[in-house]
């Protein structure tokens, strides 16, 4: 009564050779090392504002972890010099937050507690900033 279908069908998945694989732990090493990279980069402008040795260390705890995820290869580092005024810094502040956030979210499912504590810290020290330059 029916003809048998003699194609494949469109939605049978593809050959698995068809394409590189990575595993969860590959990519969540590279989400989690993209978000420490941002957050470095974001670091060092805050440094270029206002110079301190707590955003020097914290600088190169990131730079350090970014190298582990990425199989020892340094970022590269930001020498941007802006405009200082408040708001400027604030909202720098307050994307650092978010930012460290996003890389505690991801360090937490890959459970790794360096980058976790680090993340965890450097959304402690945003917050504080970010509260001690709206009140001035």
């Amino acid at each position: 009564m029916y003809e048998p279908i003699r194609t494949k069908s469109v939605h049978t998945m593809a050959d698995d050779a068809s394409y590189p694989h990575r595993s969860r732990e590959e990519e969540l090493d590279i989400q989690l090392a993209g978000h420490l990279a941002a957050l470095l980069a974001l670091t060092d402008e805050l440094r270029a504002l206002s110079p301190s040795a707590a955003l020097d260390d914290a600088a190169e705890q990131l730079a350090l972890q970014v190298a582990r995820l990425r199989g020892g290869a340094l970022p590269p580092r930001s020498a941007v010099a802006a405009a200082v005024h408040e708001p400027h810094i604030s909202a720098l502040h307050q994307r650092a937050h978010a930012l460290a956030g996003r890389a505690l979210v991801v360090a937490a499912s890959r459970a790794d507690t360096a980058a976790a504590i680090l993340a965890a810290e450097r959304m402690d020290a945003h917050a504080d900033a970010s509260r001690l330059v709206g009140a001035s």
